[in-house]
Order: structure tokens, then sequence, then C-alpha cells
């Protein structure tokens, strides 16, 4: 059966948990050792020039012939998709939106979903309050997949309801990363099966577990929940006892306790709830990633938006669901749009990244807009779960400040959002962290709103991140100890393994 809240101080999983990350982290680290000399599969500035010139002499031609709309009925005719970008247009800076999605066109084949109604989720409180009451209200199926499960009370809670759900004929699936969610009681995920619900771990670190599916390298660490393929919600946020408690921002004026780690509770982090068309892209994601795994309950098959969806339901945002992985064919998709809008900025760049050691070519590419007059300003951390990357991305500190970047390190909590917004019109949440095993060992999927007015709301979060950080100038960086910098030395060395 679950625990309740009265039965964790008689637990034993607390006093496991950190030899528990560190074996995780040990089995990761082995695995970056095996790939560390891999090429992987990432677009090169070259592409981008090309996109790049190829956007700017057709932008229209472009758009019209790479872009496609999808609506809660299916793929819409070009007169009712331009009339759907039109609106988006509408809402601000219709010129700078355009370019943005004729880049995207230039890049690759785009498939935007319309009519959502999307909301900007901060922190675990706000996001596990939406999420528990979609779930709540499910009628035909819930799909969860997680980077971490652990078995703490959030947890917990979260199995019961599924399991109730589950009673009522909802159909449910828990879908983990076995090395993510190495550290937990299996007794959590047999309690489940006994009620009905199907579990299953992405690339079981042993490899008799399921045969035919293992890999240490690859890792599964998208976080999306669906209710009913109207609501989803992913972002960078797991099924963690870490976010049971808002962030220790400091313009809340809240801080940890005394004595108590910041890392272990009160993570920074964003989500987004998606209401509309793109919760199906994202049930299906969460449903082929099953079928591949060969996880033992057969769900109900992948569908495509083909039906009329209740007004509540829909809205006017615009989506594009953007999946990447090891097995996809090509460079990675997401790394691939980072990349582009970086490189077709004007205005501005800014980036909230938890890890952030990206390699070369986005830094280069940040550097430049910043030399061409781009405001790129980056929220970074100040302290991390995992120090290696962190003073990998430390490494690229001179550079990035010498082009002109401006820098803040949030203060108090542990960083692990995963948030961009490019020029006001084109925004980004989602799993994929700035590194190179998001880049070429996981599976990930990020959500890219256009507009000016979701743009916006991401804007304001990102000034209050500012607010909540402290500047890192050029003069004092120059002036940090020695210590520090052969260590960061070192770790960017080993850039690839983090």
């Amino acid at each position: 059966m679950f625990r309740s809240a009265s039965d964790r101080s008689a637990a034993a999983a607390p006093s496991r948990c950190g030899p528990c990350r560190a074996a995780a982290a040990a089995m990761l680290l082995a695995g970056g050792l095996l790939s560390a000399c891999a090429a992987g599969r990432l677009t090169d500035t070259h592409q981008i020039d090309q996109a790049l010139r190829q956007a700017e002499l057709q932008p229209a031609a472009v758009a019209a012939s790479a872009v496609q709309v999808v609506g809660p009925q299916g793929a819409m005719a070009p007169a009712p998709a331009r009339r759907v970008i039109a609106q988006v247009a509408a809402e601000g800076e219709a010129g700078l939106l355009r370019h943005h999605l004729a880049v995207m066109g230039a890049q690759s084949r785009v498939r935007l979903y319309s009519h959502n109604r999307v909301r900007l989720l901060e922190d675990g409180p706000a996001t596990f309050d939406a999420m528990f009451a979609a779930v709540e209200r499910a009628r035909s199926s819930v799909m969860v997949q997680s980077y971490i499960v652990d078995d703490a009370e959030l947890a917990q809670r979260l199995a019961r309801l599924l399991a109730r759900k589950r009673a009522e004929g909802v159909e449910v699936a828990l879908l983990r990363d076995a090395v993510g969610s190495f550290g937990t009681d299996p007794a959590l995920f047999e309690a489940l099966r006994q009620q009905g619900v199907p579990s299953c771990e992405f690339n079981p670190v042993n490899p008799l577990r399921r045969l035919g599916h293992w890999g240490l390298l690859h890792r599964d660490h998208r976080k999306i929940v669906v209710v009913d393929r109207e609501t989803a919600f992913t972002g960078g946020i797991n099924i963690s006892a870490v976010y049971a408690s808002g962030s220790w921002a400091g313009s809340s004026g809240r801080r940890p306790p005394e004595g108590r780690d910041p890392a272990q509770s009160g993570w920074r982090d964003t989500q987004v709830e998606i209401r509309g068309p793109a919760a199906v892209r994202l049930d299906a994601l969460v449903r082929t990633t099953w079928q591949r795994q060969g996880c033992e309950a057969v769900l109900a098959p992948p569908q495509e938006p083909s039906r009329t969806l209740p007004a509540e339901a829909t809205g006017d945002d615009v989506v594009r669901v953007v999946a990447s992985g090891p097995d996809e064919p090509g460079d990675n998709r997401i790394h691939a749009t980072l990349l582009g809008a970086i490189a077709a900025s004007r205005r501005s760049v800014h980036l909230t990244m938890a890890y952030f050691a990206p390699g070369d070519r986005i830094v280069e590419a940040l550097c430049e807009a910043a030399r061409r007059g781009v405001d790129v300003q980056l929220v970074l951390p100040s302290m991390s779960d995992f120090a290696p990357v962190l003073h990998a991305g430390r490494a690229r500190y001179e550079q990035l400040l010498s082009a002109g970047v401006r820098i803040h390190e949030l203060q108090h909590s542990v960083l692990h959002a995963k948030t961009f917004v490019v020029d006001g019109v084109l925004s980004s949440v989602g799993s994929s962290n700035m590194d190179w095993r998001s880049f070429t060992g996981n599976d990930e999927v990020n959500a890219f709103v256009l507009g000016r007015d979701f743009g916006a709301a991401m804007e304001r979060m990102f000034e209050r991140d500012v607010a909540d950080s402290r500047p890192v100038t050029l003069a004092s960086w120059r002036e940090r100890p020695w210590p520090g910098r052969l260590v960061e030395r070192a770790a960017l060395m080993f850039e690839r393994l983090w």
C-alpha cells in the first residue's frame, strides 16, 4: 500500500537518498566516458547561416511552404492557417514573429498547434496544484512521464490519485527513467501494479530486466502529464519532493530554514499547462515512448487532433512541440531551434538555464548576438546539485562577458528551470538543458509558444529571476581566486561528459 504523510518519518528512503543519487551520477558519468568522443548530431553554424539567408530572401515563401498549422480537427488549409498566424501577429511585433517563423521554416518542417490556452506555472506548488486538479477531473486517460519519480509524500499522493482514477475506469500509465528514479523504493510501483496502474522503466539499468531495451547512455529526461488528451503539463519539474515548497527566492523574502540544505528543497523551476490540440501531441509522445520501450501493458494508440474540444479547453495560443532524442533522425531538433533563434535574434535573448555547458556553437551565437547589439542576458545557477556542469558553464563566463552578455546568478535556491524568450515573441519552456547530455543522449521535449502576449509573461518571470540574482561583472570575474579557475578549466575539458 502507499505510505501516508504520517508514515514518512519511519520510511527508509530519505537515508538512502544520498547514496542513490551518487550511484545514479556514477552510472551517467560512466556513460559519459563512453560517449565523450561521439560527434553528436548538432546543427553547425553553416546550416544556420543558410537558414538565415533563405529566411531573409523569401520569408513569406518559406513560411508558406514549411509551416503547417494543426487545429482541434486536424491540419488546416492554407487560408485558415494564415488567419491563425495573423491573429498571433496582431498581438504585436508582427515583423519579428514572422521573421522567426521564416527562420524555423528554413531549418525544417514546422508543425504548429493552434487554439491552445497556455498558462505559465512557476515552481512546484503552483504546478502540482494545477496538475492534481486536472487529474482529479480525468474522465478517460492520464499519462505520466517523468525522469524522476521519488517515493516521498508528493509521489505517494500522486500514486493514490492514479490508483483511484484507474478504479473509476480511467486509462492510466506511469513511465519513469530507470536512472533518474534509481533511488525510489520499488514498493511504490508494485503497489500501483497491484491496483491496476501499469508503470514502466525507460531503459532499465539491468540489461536482463526487459530484453532488447537497454542503453545506459540513452535516458528519458522528459516531464509530461496529459489528462484526457486535452490538458498537458510539461517543463522542468519532476515528481519529486524538492519541489514540495516554493523556491527560496530573494524577492519572496523566503529563506531555507536554519540548518536545511537548499539543495534538498525549494528548487526554482518552471512548467506550462497547455489546454488544446498541443496536448494531443504530448499525449502521443508518451504513448509512442511506451510502445517503443516494449512496456507490458497495452495502451490505446497515439492520435492526432481530430475532434472539437470543449470551449474551456481551447484558446488563442499557438504552440510548437519540439521533441528530440538520440534515436531521432537528423540533427537534434531542440538544439537546432535554440541555436537558430539566437542567431536570428534582433532585440533580446533572455535565457534561464539550470545546466549550462552548451558547447562552442551556442556560446559563440550568444556572443555574436550581443556584439550586434542584442540584449543578451542569462540567469544561471549560483549552486547546483551537480557541480561539474556549474563549473564548466562558469569557464565560459569571461568569453560571454567580454562580448557584452550580461550574467546573473540566482541566489538562495537551486535553479532547475530551462526557459528561453527571444525578441519577446518566441518562448520556450521544456526539459532540455543546454548541455551535451540533453543534446545528444536524452529524450527531451520543449514547448515553444509564439506571440507577444505569452512572451510578455515570460519576460515578467525573467525580471523576477533577475531581481533574485546577483550580477556577475567582467571586472569581478577576473578577480576570482585561482583555485576556482583551475576547477572551471578542468570541468570544461570534460564538458561532453556532463
